[in-house]
Formats: structure tokens, C-alpha cells, sequence
């Protein structure tokens, strides 16, 4: 099986004010390329709504040399690197136009029965697809530490957009509110250099969350939980540069 490439142009309306790609379009890219090559392998969207089934994300791990820029040219690649029984591991390379590899991620879908909401067996509820062997990014989805303070907090409320096909609050959101929970003059000076993404729980139009995020140094742990009922939605971990 061959590995997925699609090139995408950085447009005005992708960047933040600093002319990089925001955070939040870089999820949505890489959503995209999952999306598309699994629709290739016949076991995208439409085949699972007809199955009954859905993708979900559990787990991201990014790298971040540097963000393309308005108007640059990226290169985006993926493929699935490895398997477990009702996990499958997307990798993704993003490249410029000299061909410099510029972000590496890798991810963590789970199939749920969506009506059940319980994660499924791959191998007993898709067609066959084979497995690039084939690692951009060692990692094993560690578990993220614990909050030991709050250096700040905010809140927003769940907005009509944040909300995708599934009915839930959209993987891309997430870092979106977490980059957006430390202190303004350190987040207009700093990029992320590396994201870690634990997806816990679903969240829903209309709920109101709570990001509380501890700094220290230059790394933030991010803790993002739903004051309807205090259930934590996820939990990041960013390096900053």
C-alpha cells in the first residue's frame, strides 16, 4: 500500500497574527489527511455510518520545527504505522518546499459502536487494510501528569462551530482553548514545539469548560474539564519555543 500525499497552500484566513498557521487549522489538516485516506481504504466516514461505527481520536503527539508560513506550499503525508486491538496508529509528515520535514505527529484512533459508545474490534468490523511499518515518532501516548497548580484558568463556552459530524466537540478545539489558557504575552512570543493530546471525554453544545493550565518553565499541562458535571475532557502537554 502506498502512503497518502496531498499538498495544501497556506491561505490569509489559516494564519494567526504572526503570518504562522494557526494550531487549530494544523489539527484540521491533519484530520483531513486521516479522513481522506481512510475514505480511500473504504473504511472512512460513509463506510462507517453505515456500519453504525465511528473514528475517534484518543491520542496526539506532534513535533514542531517550525509553522509554515502564509502562502507557503506544505506537503502532507500519512499512513497507518501499527495496530492494536481496537487501537490504530496514523502517522503524518508535513514537509516544505525544499522537501525539509517541518512537523512529524502521530496519532491514536479508536472504532466505538456509536450508538453504544464501546470501543469495537478493527479486524472484525473493517475491510482489510495493510499496515505501513513504519514510525515517524517513537511514542507510546504516555500518560500526562497530573496538575500540581493553577497558574491560570479560563473558561469558554461551547460554540455551534466547535461542534463536528459526530455531535461532539471537535478534536481541533482542544488545543485551540489550551494555547489559549497561558498568559498573552508569553503566547504571542512562543510557538509550540510539541503537543501531547489525551482525549478523554466527549463535550457537547452549550457546556461551559474550565482550562486550567500549570506553567513551568517552558512546558504547560493543561487539564480541560466540564463544569456541567466536572468530568475531565482532556488533558495536553506543550513544550513551548
Amino acid at each position: 500500500m502506498d502512503k497518502f500525499v496531498k499538498q495544501y497552500n497556506i491561505r490569509t484566513y489559516e494564519c494567526d497574527k504572526n503570518s504562522n498557521l494557526r494550531i487549530l487549522t494544523l489539527m484540521n489538516i491533519l484530520q483531513d489527511m486521516a479522513d481522506s485516506h481512510a475514505t480511500d481504504l473504504h473504511l472512512g466516514l460513509e463506510f462507517c455510518l453505515s456500519q453504525g461505527l465511528a473514528w475517534v481520536g484518543s491520542n496526539y503527539h506532534i513535533k514542531i520545527n517550525r509553522l509554515p508560513t502564509l502562502h507557503e506550499t506544505i506537503k502532507v503525508t500519512t499512513w497507518p504505522a501499527a495496530e492494536k486491538k481496537i487501537g490504530a496508529i496514523r502517522d503524518f509528515v508535513v514537509e516544505d518546499e525544499e522537501g525539509n520535514q517541518i512537523i512529524v505527529a502521530s496519532s491514536q484512533w479508536i472504532l466505538i459502536d456509536f450508538n453504544k459508545k464501546k470501543p469495537v474490534s478493527l479486524r472484525e468490523h473493517l475491510p482489510f487494510y495493510q499496515i505501513i511499518d513504519e514510525r515517524v515518532l517513537e511514542t507510546d501516548f504516555v500518560r500526562l501528569p497530573e496538575l500540581e497548580r493553577v497558574d491560570c484558568s479560563r473558561q469558554f463556552k461551547v460554540r455551534f462551530d466547535d461542534i463536528d459530524i459526530n455531535k461532539h466537540v471537535n478534536n481541533a478545539v482542544y488545543p485551540l482553548w489550551a494555547t489559549e489558557a497561558v498568559d498573552y504575552d508569553f503566547r504571542d512570543a512562543h510557538i509550540p514545539a510539541e503537543i501531547e493530546i489525551a482525549f478523554k471525554k466527549e463535550c457537547h453544545l452549550q457546556e461551559t469548560v474550565e482550562v486550567k493550565t500549570q506553567m513551568t518553565d517552558m512546558t504547560s499541562i493543561t487539564s480541560i474539564t466540564s463544569l456541567t458535571d466536572g468530568r475531565e475532557l482532556a488533558k495536553l502537554r506543550i513544550h513551548w519555543k
